[in-house]
Order: structure tokens, then C-alpha cells, then sequence
């Protein structure tokens, strides 16, 4: 079994990893974007993909969902790619992201 060092703050248990296609416009302003989400708290991992124009991320869902992610990207000008399978992704992020939320929060109520 493989043992990985994650960052402060990040639990295995709700690690998610996001992968998300950026356009091709967005390459002159990514690097400061990247450097600022690689800076929030929850996060394990950011890299970006020029030659896919692709984002790939690991983060603690119980501490940042895809949309802090998004509003980093969009403070530095990234557009997210506009076609329906990203959409679709995205949708289907927020959705996991707060069922993860929503779980850390629920107490159990099994006294097995």
C-alpha cells in the first residue's frame, strides 16, 4: 500500500481531484492564477496542462469546492472552456463537492 504526504489540512477521506479545460486565451494569465490557487488552504496540488489547456487539481472538498477555484480563475482574467462536456463536469464537481460537505457535517446515527 502506497503512502502519500498530503498538506496540512487535506484529508484523505474527502480528496477529490478536478480536472478542468481552460481556453486557449487564458495561457498569457494562467501561471499567476495557478500560483494564487496553489496558495489556498485545503488545497494538495495544482498543475496545468499548456499543450491540453487543462487544469488538474487535488483538493480537500470539506475546505474549497470548484467554485473558489473558479473565482480565482476568474480574478485573473482564465475563461473556462464553454463546451458542454466541461459544463457537464463542473455541474457534476459542485454537486460532489457539497454531498462531501454535507457528509462531514452529518452525525451518525447507527450505534453499531
Amino acid at each position: 500500500m502506497s503512502h502519500h504526504d498530503h498538506r496540512p489540512g487535506v484529508s484523505q477521506a474527502s480528496l477529490v481531484t478536478r480536472s478542468l479545460k481552460v481556453t486557449s486565451e487564458a495561457s498569457r494569465y494562467i501561471a499567476a492564477a495557478v500560483t494564487e490557487i496553489d496558495a489556498l488552504s485545503g488545497l494538495d496540488g495544482v498543475t496545468y496542462d499548456p499543450q491540453h489547456h487543462k487544469l488538474h487539481l487535488a483538493y480537500d472538498a470539506k475546505r474549497l469546492c470548484i467554485d473558489d477555484i473558479e473565482a480565482v480563475l476568474a480574478r485573473h482574467g482564465v475563461d473556462i472552456g464553454a463546451g458542454r462536456w466541461n459544463r457537464i463536469k463542473e455541474d457534476y464537481y459542485r454537486f460532489i463537492d457539497q454531498n462531501v460537505k454535507d457528509n462531514a457535517r452529518q452525525k451518525p446515527w447507527s450505534c453499531h
